[in-house]
């Protein structure tokens, strides 16, 4: 279906915000795909939060061009799906984790933050853990001295327990000794 000048102003509107406040851009050839496979990559990008779409390549560089992302132009051509996303991480892994169980989508390129990716960098780029898992990461490493400290003291309560145990016992039988010879 052949988009009017309106519907392609809009359409390059629409991708140029989104490549605005973009981190990374995917970009892989989907020929041979079947629309189920496709509807579930497209469901999977969704709850990713990455923004996934086929588009006219050159609507696509009218919409990177003047970006941090226009190196990219050069390698639009053919049918591609283009993952953008906000998040570091999400629109490499989404369309890389998608690759492994399809041979048929092809990674072709990627951006991340101004430079170019190949696809074996688009797949490093994929295996780095989500901005969640590393946070909680950090979390665990920063609980460490905390939770160390807090056995240390435990061990040293539980010692000083036991080296007054038997002085705590002995003190009220003394008590009963004095009262019984009252």
């Amino acid at each position: 279906m052949s988009l009017n000048l309106n519907d392609k102003k809009a359409v390059v509107a629409e991708i140029s915000a989104k490549v605005a406040t973009a981190q990374t851009i995917v970009v892989a050839e989907y020929r041979g795909i079947q629309v189920g496979q496709l509807t579930q990559l497209r469901a999977k990008a969704r709850d990713q939060g990455v923004y996934l779409r086929v588009l006219k390549n050159t609507l696509a560089r009218r919409a990177v061009e003047g970006s941090a992302f226009a190196d990219l132009a050069s390698h639009m051509t053919g049918p591609l799906i283009y993952s953008i996303s906000d998040d570091a991480v999400a629109a490499a892994k989404v369309i890389n984790d998608f690759a492994k169980t399809n041979d048929k989508l092809v990674v072709i390129a990627g951006n991340y933050a101004g430079k170019s990716l190949d696809k074996a960098a688009v797949a490093a780029l994929a295996s780095i853990p989500s901005r969640e898992v590393l946070l909680a990461q950090v979390l665990g490493m920063m609980l460490v001295p905390v939770a160390s400290f807090t056995r240390g003291l435990a061990a040293l309560a539980a010692k000083k327990a036991e080296g007054e145990a038997p002085a705590v016992a002995a003190e009220p039988v003394a008590e009963v000794t004095e009262a019984a010879a009252e």
